[in-house]
C-alpha cells in the first residue's frame, strides 16, 4: 500500500515538474515572438543570418540578401515562434509546438554554431562550445514532446467530448469511481461534455501564467525607453547578434565612392574611436567606460558588417584593433578595408605628449601593416608634436616605411601650420587627413580648451587646402558630437574636403549614411576640385 501511495505521489511530481517546464519554455517562445511582432516593428533575421560562417553560410547569406525569401523566413519565425509560445502554455498541440520550436531552434544552432571559431571569442553566459542555450532548450522540447502534459493540465482537458461518471446503485456506493478503460454501459452512463470543478481547473491551469505575461509585458512596454529601444540587444535564438540598427529598410541608397589613387574609399569613412574605447567625452568621465561596455567583439563585427551594408568600404582605426579585423576578416563576416593611424606618443597623467620609443613606433606601424592595412598615415596628434618639436625626419622614416610596403600613406593633422610645414619640408603623400569643423557650438568658446575644439583655425584650414593637389579626408567635423551630422557633414564637403571620417554607433549609421547621401547628392557650394 506504502508503496502505491509513493509511486503516486511521485507521478504527479513528475507531471507538475513536466508542466512548469511547458510553462517556462512556452512563456520564453511567446516573449521572443510577441516583442519582435509588436516592440521591434523594423526587426529582421537578416544581420543574425549574415553573420554565418560555417558549412552551410553560403545559402543562410543567400537568404539574408534575397529580400522576398528574408521576408518569408521572418515571417515563419514570427509566426512560429508566437504559436509555439501558445501550444505549450495552453497545452493544445502540444507535440506540434514542441517539434516546431525544435525546428527553429535547431536551425538557430546551424546557421551560427558555437565553435570554438565561430563564437568571435567572447565568454558569453549561454554559449558552452558546441552547447549553447538554443540545443539545451531543444532537448528540453524533446523530453515535452515524449511526454506531453496536455491532457492532465491544459485546455484538452476542456474539450473532451465523452466522460463516463459512474452512476450509485440504490443504497450503497459505486464500487470503483475511476474511469475504467472499457465502462460498463449496465451500471454506468455516459454523460456529454460533463465537466467538474476539477477538470475545470486543470483546463484553465495556464491562465494565471498568461495574467502574469501579460502584465510583465506591460509594465516592460510601458517603462522601455528611446535609449533602451535602441541599446539593449534582444537576447533571441535568431537575433542574439542583432545590430540593433534604425533598419536597413531605411537606407535611402548606399554611400558614393570615390578613388586615393587607383583604391576606392567611401565617401564616407567609419572612425575607428568608439570601436576601439576612445571618446573626447569632455568632462563626462564615465563615457568612454560606458563605449568599452557597450563595443564588445560581437557588438564591433555587427557594427563592421552593418557599414558595409550602407555602403562603407573603409575603416579608419589604430593597430588597436588589427587582431579585431584579422578575425573579421578570416571569419568571413565581411571584406571592410582600413586605414590605420600611425600613433608615436606617450601621454603623461596629465595628458602632456611626449615621443615613445621610436623603435617602438615602427613596431605599431609594422603591425598594421602586415595585418592587411589598405593604407597608413601619421596620426594628426603626433604630426603636430613631431612637426613643433624639430623632427620631420621621423616622420620621414614612418612614411618610408609605409612606402617600401606598398602601402598608401598620408599625413593627419589637428593644426594646419602642421600641414604647411610638411609641404614646405616636401613630404610626398598620397592624402590628407585634418580636422574640419566651425566653432559655431558653445564648447568651443570656452576660454579654457578642455577636450572641446580640434580644428583650431577654420578658415584657415579651408583656404590652405583648397590649395592641395591631393585628396583630403576631413575629420572630427562634428567636433566629437557637438555639431549634427546634417550640419558637420555638409561644412565638410562643402569646404573642400573629398571624404568625411566619422565615429558612428551602429544605431546611427543608416541615418547618418542617409544624410550624407542627401548632402553629397544636393547642391553642394563648394570651390575645391573634387580630388578623390
Amino acid at each position: 500500500m506504502n508503496r502505491k501511495i509513493n509511486d503516486f505521489k511521485l507521478r504527479n511530481v513528475q507531471l507538475y515538474a513536466l508542466f512548469a517546464l511547458r510553462m517556462v519554455i512556452g512563456w520564453h517562445f511567446l516573449y521572443e515572438g510577441v516583442t519582435k511582432l509588436m516592440m521591434m516593428p523594423n526587426w529582421t533575421s537578416a544581420d543574425y543570418l549574415q553573420a554565418s560562417s560555417w558549412w552551410f553560410a553560403p545559402f543562410f547569406h543567400w537568404i539574408a540578401e534575397t529580400p522576398p525569401v528574408l521576408l518569408a523566413v521572418d515571417w515563419i519565425n514570427l509566426v512560429g515562434l508566437i504559436f509555439v509560445g501558445l501550444a505549450l502554455i495552453f497545452g493544445l498541440f502540444e507535440r506540434i509546438g514542441a517539434a516546431i520550436g525544435m525546428s527553429l531552434l535547431f536551425l538557430y544552432w546551424l546557421s551560427n554554431p558555437p565553435f570554438v571559431t565561430n563564437d568571435f571569442n567572447v565568454i558569453a553566459e549561454g554559449h558552452y562550445l558546441v552547447i549553447n542555450k538554443n540545443i539545451v532548450e531543444l532537448f528540453a522540447l524533446a523530453v515535452l514532446m515524449l511526454f506531453p502534459t496536455g491532457k492532465q493540465l491544459g485546455i484538452p482537458v476542456l474539450l473532451k467530448k465523452n466522460r463516463v461518471v459512474a452512476v450509485p446503485e440504490p443504497g450503497g456506493q459505486p464500487e470503483n469511481t475511476i474511469e475504467p478503460e472499457k465502462p460498463n454501459y449496465n451500471d454506468r452512463v455516459l454523460e456529454h461534455a460533463a465537466l467538474d470543478r476539477r477538470a475545470i481547473i486543470k483546463g484553465l491551469s495556464a491562465l494565471p501564467v498568461m495574467g502574469v505575461f501579460g502584465y510583465a509585458l506591460y509594465e516592460k512596454n510601458k517603462w522601455e525607453s528611446y535609449e533602451e529601444r535602441n541599446l539593449v540587444d534582444a537576447v533571441t535564438g535568431a537575433s542574439a547578434k542583432t545590430l540593433n540598427i534604425a533598419s536597413l529598410k531605411e537606407l535611402k541608397g548606399q554611400i558614393p565612392m570615390g578613388k586615393i589613387k587607383d583604391t576606392p574609399f567611401s565617401k564616407l569613412i567609419l572612425g575607428g574611436n568608439l570601436l576601439s574605447g576612445w571618446a573626447h567625452s569632455r568632462d563626462l568621465i564615465y563615457v568612454s567606460q560606458l563605449v568599452k561596455a557597450y563595443h564588445q567583439k560581437e557588438k564591433i563585427f555587427a557594427t563592421l558588417l552593418l557599414a558595409e551594408k550602407c555602403g562603407i568600404n573603409t575603416l579608419l582605426t589604430n593597430p588597436i584593433l588589427c587582431a579585431l579585423i584579422d578575425e573579421y576578416w578570416k571569419r568571413g563576416i565581411g571584406k571592410i578595408q582600413f586605414i590605420s593611424d600611425c600613433a608615436g606618443l606617450n601621454y603623461g597623467p596629465k595628458g602632456e605628449p611626449s615621443a615613445m620609443p621610436f623603435n617602438e613606433y615602427l613596431d605599431k606601424v609594422k603591425k598594421a601593416i602586415d595585418t592587411g592595412a589598405v593604407a597608413c598615415y601619421i596620426q594628426g596628434e603626433t604630426t603636430d608634436f613631431y612637426m613643433q618639436n624639430g623632427k620631420p625626419e621621423l616622420i620621414g622614416k614612418v612614411m618610408d616605411l609605409v612606402k617600401q610596403n606598398g602601402l598608401l600613406v598620408g599625413i593627419g593633422a589637428h593644426r594646419i601650420e602642421s600641414i604647411k610645414a610638411c609641404v614646405d619640408y616636401g613630404f610626398s603623400t598620397d592624402f590628407w587627413m585634418k580636422t574640419m569643423h566651425h566653432h559655431n557650438y558653445w564648447s568651443a568658446n570656452n576660454p579654457e580648451w578642455h577636450d572641446n575644439k580640434f580644428d583650431f583655425s577654420p578658415e584657415e584650414t579651408i583656404r590652405y587646402i583648397g590649395e592641395l593637389p591631393q585628396p583630403v579626408i576631413g575629420f572630427k567635423v562634428m567636433a566629437a558630437g557637438a555639431i549634427h551630422p546634417r550640419d558637420g557633414f555638409k561644412y565638410a564637403f562643402e569646404n573642400g574636403a573629398d571624404f568625411v571620417c566619422a565615429g558612428m554607433y551602429d544605431f546611427q549609421m543608416v541615418e547618418d549614411v542617409n544624410i550624407a547621401n542627401e548632402i553629397l547628392t544636393g547642391n553642394l557650394n563648394r570651390v575645391r576640385p573634387w580630388r578623390g
